[in-house]
């Protein structure tokens, strides 16, 4: 009997994250099938002068290539994009995204909250949010819009967190569909694809 009540309804998947992430992300990357259909979005809190080696070592680890979206790329399905360093990323319609350089929210650039806000308005409840380990509060607000708008919302369990700031304040302000240690968070997205075989 599968663990989790899913659907093939979805059609992006936007994960947050910031200081104890890499690990879990790197984690989830190299176990998801190579040829996962649904598009992922990474909004992962980096060092904004570091531009280069970043990508590398995420793709050192993932399956899929890991790309840093130009400004107005359009959103394909089975890609991994990455928010560029010193950038937010917004989804706007039409499935694109959208790349600035407004000022930091919450103390970030790329902010999470932006990308997890401006995907929950496009995608509604065809949206999967995850947000992982962090020392920040940056993501909680956009977990509650994805709950708001009827999209399904994971967390990292605080417990398995190198800083659990992040998916605690997220809890703290909305219902979470689910709280996962990364391992089950894999076992989640390679269940969800099965649906779209």
């Amino acid at each position: 009997m599968a663990r989790f009540n899913l659907d093939n309804k979805y059609k992006a998947i936007v994960i947050g994250g910031s200081a104890g992430s890499f690990q879990g992300i790197t984690q989830i990357l190299s176990a998801i099938p190579a040829d996962f259909s649904l598009p992922i979005i990474l909004c992962l809190h980096r060092l904004k002068h570091v531009r280069n080696g970043f990508v590398e070592a995420l793709s050192i680890k993932s399956i899929k290539p890991v790309v840093e979206p130009y400004d107005k790329e359009n959103i394909k399905k089975g890609k991994v994009y990455l928010a560029p360093a010193n950038y937010h990323l917004s989804i706007e319609l039409g499935n694109s995204i959208a790349l600035s350089t407004e000022e930091m929210f919450n103390n970030s650039r790329p902010s999470i909250d932006i990308t997890l806000e401006t995907a929950a308005y496009n995608y509604r409840d065809k949206l999967i949010g995850i947000l992982l380990s962090g020392a920040n509060k940056d993501g909680a607000l956009g977990m509650k819009r994805i709950k708001d708008r009827k999209g399904l919302t994971i967390i990292q369990d605080p417990e398995e967190c190198m800083i659990d700031t992040m998916p605690t304040a997220a809890r703290n302000i909305t219902e979470i569909d689910y709280t996962l240690k990364v391992q089950e968070i894999v076992e989640f997205l390679k269940e969800l694809d099965k649906l779209y075989k």
